[in-house]
């Protein structure tokens, strides 16, 4: 077995006590993961930049995308090993279109329910979630025989 150079850690050592979980949990660290990602991305471009919150959830959808893809690639669907560009492109049309789902109930949690803008989209977050999981476990990281 390699060892990594010290001071790294190899992905399957960290990785290796959460493969045992469910993965229904595994997609919950995930995504749980991604919604951080996301959620500090929006505060950080909203607060930090001024950025409006419709546009600051675009650009902070793409940051999530990319930890999304990676942890569902090597641990909620580790056991299809369905990777690469195919899996890659599923996964990007069903990220965007809970995106375009996320976007559409963001807008109408600010301008017409006046939600706040953070704890509108961690609402929203949650909502599109389980969509999300479907369309990944059955479409995007499903084995092709």
């Amino acid at each position: 077995m390699q060892t990594a150079p010290p001071g790294v850690m190899q992905h399957k050592n960290w990785l290796q006590p959460l493969l045992g979980l469910p993965q229904a949990l595994r997609f919950v660290v995930v995504g749980g993961a991604a919604a951080a990602t996301h959620l500090l991305a929006v505060g950080a471009l909203v607060a930090g930049l001024g950025l409006s919150p419709l546009v600051a959830n675009m650009w902070a959808f793409l940051l999530a995308f990319v930890v999304s893809y990676h942890g569902h690639a090597r641990l909620t669907f580790v056991a299809d090993q369905v990777r690469g560009r195919g899996a890659l492109l599923r996964f990007f049309a069903v990220a965007s279109a809970s995106f375009a789902v996320n976007e559409l109930l963001y807008a109408l949690a600010l301008q017409r329910l006046h939600w706040h803008y953070f704890w509108g989209q961690a609402a929203i977050l949650v909502l599109v979630a389980l969509g999300t999981f479907l369309l990944s476990k059955f479409w995007a990281f499903k084995a092709r025989h």
